[in-house]
């Protein structure tokens, strides 16, 4: 990997570490796991794994300089989808546009397929998409309640 491939990747473990710390902050545990995008194949391990008194969370984390279409890998997708179920959790991606300090999450179901067997987030659906402040408030509530 090259120095500009080494600084994306950087750049992105920083914003891996920014949603683990905002979550913990909350009350939850959090997990953020250093093997995400590592070469071991038979094991995924999401971004950041979150629970809250028996809520599991299970994010992949995007982080953009402006708010552009997300695209995922089905391998990815098939592998958090799989990695929630048997948590017993829910899977999003957690997309931060840099510099706006917001977290829009959506959930992994709300993705579109392409043509070309990729996974896609449109721009007005991230748009959208639920603040991150309120799917915490949602949990606590839920489980509250």
């Amino acid at each position: 990997m090259g120095k500009a491939g080494a600084e994306v990747r950087r750049k992105g473990f920083a914003h891996e570490r920014e949603l683990a710390k905002r979550l913990y902050e909350e009350g939850f545990a959090v997990i953020r796991a250093p093997a995400s995008g590592s070469k071991l194949k038979r094991i995924f391990y999401p971004d950041v794994v979150a629970i809250y008194k028996g809520k599991t969370l299970v994010f992949e984390v995007k982080a953009y300089s402006k708010l552009d279409y997300v695209y995922l890998e089905e391998e990815k997708i098939k592998r958090i989808v799989d990695f929630s179920e048997r948590a017993g959790g829910r899977s999003f991606i957690a997309v931060k546009i840099i510099g706006s300090g917001e977290w829009r999450v959506i959930p992994v179901t709300e993705l579109e397929r392409t043509k070309k067997g990729y996974y896609s987030l449109k721009i007005s659906k991230i748009e959208k998409a639920q603040l991150l402040e309120d799917l915490i408030k949602k949990v606590k509530s839920d489980v509250n309640d």
